[in-house]
């Protein structure tokens, strides 16, 4: 029985690259649609914002010595190509799917409004929610913060390639140690980087749960849908 009934699923850029470090990975990005797909098979209702890291990164050199508006909207047109690849793998398998985004281009995605969206997931059809905010300035994990309030999902799950939170990088310290909870005023504290501190401030003032899970588990979606104690829980 899912513990959740709608979520917001945040999903970094590099995980549609698979194994290289840039551009699309159809086989993962087919992977995780099954995955994800599945969610909805089982009743959750389930909103996606997915980074563009994988197609930005290739370009962040060049705009270093860009203006920073300008990076940032070349980094949210990255967002759009991802979810575009997500939302045809997802609808590969039959899974009806919307993209809406909050940078207006009605040949390629529908107009970000927040009662469609609602709609959209009542009648069971997955939304990616693409371009951020449409503002520069603001990472997609505050997008990601931002769309799961609006639409009143009941946890922010972000995917990752660790297990959980860390109280220092598993990935250059052995001797890490992962909480299974913590308090949002302990990673802003501690400065543990999970996400961008005003994603993190956001969900402590609205009252948000985040889930950080490892993407790299197979069934670790689903069962972090079912509440079986996957990852670190933010609360």
């Amino acid at each position: 029985m899912p513990k959740y009934e709608r979520i917001l699923l945040k999903l970094s850029g590099e995980v549609m690259a698979g194994p290289q470090s840039f551009g699309i990975d159809a086989e993962r990005v087919k992977g995780l649609a099954i995955e994800i797909a599945a969610l909805a098979q089982n009743g959750i209702q389930v909103g996606i914002v997915v980074g563009g890291g994988n197609i930005f990164r290739g370009i962040a050199l060049a705009a270093k010595k860009m203006d920073r508006v300008t990076g940032d909207h070349m980094g949210m047109l990255a967002t759009v190509i991802n979810s575009l690849a997500l939302q045809d793998a997802l609808e590969q398998i039959g899974q009806h799917t919307r993209v809406m985004s909050a940078i207006q281009m009605h040949q390629v995605a529908e107009p970000y409004i927040r009662r469609r969206a609602i709609r959209h997931l009542e009648k069971g059809r997955i939304v990616i929610f693409a371009a951020g905010t449409s503002n520069p300035y603001f990472s997609t994990d505050t997008a990601a913060t931002l769309r799961a309030l609006e639409i009143k999902a009941q946890v922010i799950a972000k995917a990752t390639k660790v297990d959980g939170v860390y109280d220092k990088d598993p990935m250059k310290h052995p001797d890490a140690v992962m909480y299974e909870q913590i308090a949002y005023t302990e990673i802003l504290t501690k400065s543990l980087g999970v996400m961008d501190a005003t994603s993190i401030a956001m969900c402590r003032d609205n009252k948000l749960p985040i889930l950080v899970f490892n993407l790299n588990t197979p069934g670790n979606i689903m069962r972090m849908a079912s509440g079986e104690p996957v990852g670190t829980l933010i609360s």
